[in-house]
C-alpha cells in the first residue's frame, strides 16, 4: 500500500507564495507519475500539475501555468508544488496524487493513490 501525506497548506494573501509538499510512504517503488489536483466546494476536482518519475515530463493546467512549479525529490520520496502570485481563485483543497504507470494525465481516473488533502486559502 502507498500513503500520500500533504503538508504546507494555510492562509496567504493574494500575491503571496506557498509551497506544498507530499511525502510518499509505504511501497514507494510502485509510485511513478505524481501530481496535484484541487477542489473548491460545489465544483469538481481539477487537475493542477503533473510530473513523471524522472521529472522530464511536466504538465500544468492553464490556470496555473507560469505561477506554479511542480518538482520532486525521489531520494526523499517527496513531490512539491510551489505557488507564486497566488490569487483568491486558487483557494481550494489541494490533493496529492500518484499512479503506478509513468503517465501524466489530467483525468482523476489515471491516478491510483490520493492524499487526504490540504487547505489553501488566498485572501484578497
Amino acid at each position: 500500500q502507498v500513503q500520500l501525506v500533504e503538508s504546507g497548506g494555510g492562509l496567504v494573501q493574494a500575491g503571496g507564495s506557498l509551497r506544498l509538499a507530499c511525502a510518499v510512504s509505504g511501497r514507494t517503488f510502485q509510485v511513478y507519475a505524481m501530481g496535484w489536483f484541487r477542489q473548491t466546494p460545489g465544483k469538481e476536482r481539477e487537475f493542477v500539475a503533473g510530473i513523471s518519475i524522472n521529472g522530464r515530463n511536466i504538465d500544468y493546467a492553464d490556470s496555473v501555468r507560469g505561477r506554479f512549479t511542480i518538482s520532486r525529490d525521489n531520494l526523499k520520496n517527496t513531490v512539491y508544488l510551489q505557488g507564486n502570485s497566488l490569487k483568491p481563485e486558487d483557494t481550494a483543497v489541494y490533493y496529492c496524487v500518484a499512479n503506478r504507470e509513468n503517465q501524466i494525465a489530467r483525468t482523476e481516473g489515471t491516478y491510483d493513490y490520493w492524499g487526504q488533502g490540504t487547505q489553501v486559502t488566498v485572501s484578497s
